[in-house]
């Protein structure tokens, strides 16, 4: 007698892209990069700002699912300089939005090369917060625990699955709604997202000294 595992492994598919999706949706310094870029630069920028963070999210993830605790404990040695590190870039990327005129017309050109420096760069922003691990560590030992067959490959890519979802919805929302906002508007979006993301800058960098 055989045995189908075919529903368990699919039900913890579905687990852990809810999972991807709840990670990403509450609007922190990637969503703000996100739709500051898609109102400037199209659904593409939007959502390769979004890829960054869900390729990050699934490496974190698969550290988790496959319980890799000398890797973990590594990261969270370094929780100092990588807090450094993003804190630093938050604050470099909130100036540089504060400066930027706005953008004239709807239809505008990428810069060779732009779309992969805005997925590296939330890849990169995002990993520089090694405590997230910790959620994912407890999250996916939870659902392993009560899963019937557990197999890490699904849960990582359903997390990657789940996350890019929710980043193609933001950006597509936002995509359509980039006609109806005029200069004055896009100068009042890039000051408010540069104010957000300076303070979740110096929030992040402040959480070192505690």
């Amino acid at each position: 007698m055989t045995t189908d595992f075919s529903f368990p492994l699919t039900a913890l598919f579905v687990q852990s892209l809810l999972i991807g999706l709840s990670i990403a949706a509450p609007v922190g310094q990637i969503g703000v990069l996100a739709i500051q870029r898609t109102l400037d630069h199209g659904r593409a920028a939007g959502l390769a700002t979004g890829l960054g963070a869900a390729f990050a999210d699934a490496v974190y993830g698969a550290i988790g699912a496959f319980g890799v605790t000398g890797l973990i404990s590594w990261l969270l040695g370094l929780k100092l300089w990588l807090g450094l590190f993003g804190g630093g870039f938050l604050l470099w990327l909130a100036w540089g939005i504060a400066k930027k005129p706005p953008v004239r017309g709807s239809k505008t050109h990428q810069p060779p090369g732009s779309l992969l420096r805005y997925v590296s760069g939330t890849f990169l922003l995002t990993l520089s917060n090694p405590t997230t691990i910790l959620a994912f560590v407890a999250v996916f030992g939870a659902l392993a625990g009560g899963a019937p067959v557990v197999s890490p490959w699904a849960m990582v890519v359903g997390v990657l699955l789940g996350s890019a979802l929710w980043w193609l919805m933001l950006s597509t929302a936002v995509a359509w709604l980039r006609d109806r906002f005029d200069e004055r508007w896009q100068r009042v979006v890039n000051l408010s997202s540069a104010a957000l993301l300076a303070t979740l800058g110096l929030w992040q960098l402040s959480q070192l000294l505690f």
